[in-house]
């Protein structure tokens, strides 16, 4: 039996009979009372060291080629086309392999959610989001976050997410510290954020 095995057995064997709790309270806070979401997503969000810029519907595309500038970016099969027209972009459909989506500069997507009180951004792996990989593997990242997908908290995230899917919370770039807390960005994800917030 692997120490694994007789873990889970232990576990097994110390709830057995044990009545399932029927009522769980709940009572932490829901809500989170910041004001304006969108103002206070984009300072949560730009205090992690991300890039954040609004934008109106009507700019999104402009800014978008601006923002790629010369890059050759992938892109979820979910993404409108409007938002990357005129853009070196590859479409992960098929599914970009890995040597695939280590070539590109980068991505671009939508995202699921924004919360305000930590300046995450939420992806639900499929539709504008994407999967993981095409967030994981390049070294840029561009997400488009639209005004009515901020939401004030983390419950309130919860809430709406469909538990079957895979989430994905990005609070900034990625980073990492050693034992000696020197920060070290890149190494679980991309080095590099902007965030784009489209007004509504």
């Amino acid at each position: 039996m692997s120490a694994r095995d007789d873990v889970l057995s232990r576990i097994r064997k110390a709830v057995a009979g044990a009545e399932p709790a029927e009522d769980v309270p709940r009572d932490y806070r829901a809500s989170y009372d910041v004001g304006n979401v969108v103002d206070h997503f984009a300072d949560m969000v730009a205090d992690y060291k991300a890039t954040v810029r609004r934008v109106g519907r009507v700019d999104l595309a402009a800014v978008v080629a601006e923002e790629v500038g010369g890059r050759r970016v992938g892109v979820p099969a979910g993404l409108p086309t409007e938002w990357y027209a005129g853009i070196d972009a590859v479409v992960d459909a098929p599914p970009l392999s890995i040597p695939e989506l280590d070539q590109l500069d980068g991505a671009v997507t939508g995202a699921r959610l924004g919360i305000a009180e930590t300046g995450t951004i939420v992806l639900d792996g499929g539709g504008r989001s994407g999967r993981r990989a095409i967030t994981l593997v390049p070294d840029w990242h561009l997400c488009i976050v639209e005004a009515s997908q901020v939401v004030g908290s983390v419950p309130q995230a919860v809430m709406t997410l469909e538990p079957r899917v895979p989430i994905t919370f990005i609070s900034g770039p990625s980073a990492t510290s050693d034992i000696e807390l020197n920060r070290v960005e890149g190494v679980h994800g991309p080095r590099t954020l902007n965030v784009l917030i489209v007004d509504d």
